[in-house]
C-alpha cells in the first residue's frame, strides 16, 4: 500500500487532477512536440504507448514504501496542458519527494509550470514529507525558474548530469 496517494490540487488557475489512463489520448497530443524531450529524454509516443505507461504508473511502485503520485494539469476547465509528479520515498531524514513537471509547448511561458509546481509543493507540505528535490539540467533555464518559484534552491550535488535542487519543509 502506498504511503501517500495523489489527490486533486487546486491553485488560482489550475486543477491538478490525479492521473487516469483515460488522460492518455489528450496527453499524447500535449506531449507530441519533440522539443519537449530535449531535456527530459525520450521522444513523443502514441496514445497506446502512453496508455500502457499510465497503466504501469497507476499500478504503483513495486516497493510499498515508495509512492508514485502523478497528476495532469487542467487549465481553467479548458484542456490538459501538462503533468506534475512526485515520487515519495523514505530516507534517513524522513520522507523525501522528488518532483518533476512538463508543460506542452503551446502553453509554455504562461506561468503554468510554476503555478503547478507551487501547488504541488504546498500539497506536499501538508503531508509527512521532510524535503522536496528536483533534478534539473544546468542548461534548462525554464525549469530552473520553475524550481525557484516553487521554493527550491540549487545544491552542489549532481545526478546523471543534472543539478539537484532542494527545499526542506518546515516541521
Amino acid at each position: 500500500m502506498s504511503i501517500i496517494t495523489a489527490e486533486t490540487i487546486r491553485t488560482d488557475r489550475l486543477l491538478l487532477l490525479p492521473l487516469r489512463v483515460e488522460h492518455a489520448e489528450e496527453m499524447a497530443a500535449v506531449l507530441s512536440d519533440p522539443d519537449l524531450h530535449i531535456f527530459i529524454g525520450g521522444s513523443p509516443v502514441g496514445v497506446d504507448a502512453l496508455r500502457s505507461r499510465y497503466q504501469r504508473m497507476l499500478a504503483g511502485s513495486p516497493d510499498p514504501a515508495i509512492s508514485w503520485c502523478n497528476w495532469v494539469i487542467l487549465q481553467e476547465q479548458e484542456c490538459l496542458t501538462g503533468t506534475v509528479q512526485a515520487t515519495i520515498a523514505p530516507s534517513a531524514d524522513g520522507l523525501v519527494a522528488e518532483i518533476a513537471w512538463v508543460v506542452g509547448t503551446p502553453w509554455q511561458r504562461r506561468g503554468i509550470a510554476a503555478e503547478a509546481a507551487r501547488g504541488l509543493v504546498a500539497w506536499l507540505g501538508g503531508k509527512p514529507v521532510r524535503s522536496v528535490i528536483a533534478h534539473i539540467h544546468p542548461d534548462h533555464e525554464a525549469s530552473a525558474a520553475v524550481a525557484t518559484a516553487a521554493g527550491l534552491t540549487p545544491t552542489d550535488q549532481w545526478q546523471d548530469g543534472e543539478i539537484r535542487w532542494r527545499l526542506d519543509l518546515e516541521r
